[in-house]
């Protein structure tokens, strides 16, 4: 179900989306080891019983990795970019429409930018900000 976050309600459901995303980084990694360890057997003398094998280790690892992305975007949050640790959280600053800004390492929701801005427009909230939802 889809609904805009207020800076509180955002700082309340970080710890939950905290969790959730390092699962999905967790995932993430699984599928680089096992993409390098099948670039690895491509260029050895491994059979192809031994490639398919790691092929299908692959799927099921991409496959968990994309079920966590789900689950953690289920919360409300949009992932950005899981490699940089970037989500989203929807909310609205006086009737527009503007994102709630996350980078992974940080303790709470203190930035939000315009919906085409991105990262690199990040702009501080402050502390008597009414002004978001």
């Amino acid at each position: 179900m889809f609904s805009f976050f207020t800076t509180n309600e955002a700082n309340e459901a970080l710890p939950d989306v905290i969790k959730k995303f390092e699962y999905a980084l967790a995932k993430n990694n699984e599928v680089k080891k096992i993409e390098q360890e099948l670039q690895m057997s491509m260029s050895t003398t491994n059979s192809f019983e031994s490639y398919v094998k790691i092929k299908q280790r692959l799927n099921s690892a991409i496959t968990k990795f994309y079920e966590s992305v789900e689950i953690l975007e289920n919360t409300g949050v949009v992932v950005k970019s899981i490699e940089q640790g970037l989500l989203d959280f929807p909310s609205k600053r006086f009737e527009e429409e503007v994102w709630l800004c996350w980078k992974y390492g940080e303790t709470e929701i203190k930035f939000w930018h315009e919906k085409d801005s991105g990262f690199m427009g990040r702009k501080p909230i402050e502390v008597s900000d009414d002004s978001l939802v």
